[in-house]
């Protein structure tokens, strides 16, 4: 049976490096943070990274939401800490 409800998060970046990274980085915790009430899907197309979270109740359709946002913004800080750090390197 499908979920109740479903989110799906569009992140933009400025080339397809960069998008590829965020998306391998964040991949990697599909099926690992699931749980009996949600789950997410991870995909890129181009410059864009989709986060599809499904949920059967609201309450976990947000908690999914705002752990996604979580990891999505933690990969972007990193990807953009190793670019400077490489850059002045």
């Amino acid at each position: 049976m499908r979920p109740a409800h479903s989110a799906s998060l569009e992140f933009d970046y400025p080339d397809e490096r960069r998008a590829r990274i965020v998306e391998r980085s964040v991949a990697v915790e599909v099926g690992e943070i699931d749980d009996a009430r949600s789950g997410a899907r991870v995909h890129r197309d181009g410059r864009t990274v989709v986060v599809t979270v499904e949920a059967d109740d609201l309450v976990a359709l947000r908690a999914g939401v705002n752990t996604w946002i979580r990891l999505v913004e933690t990969a972007e800080a990193v990807a953009t800490a190793s670019e400077r750090r490489s850059q002045s390197a």
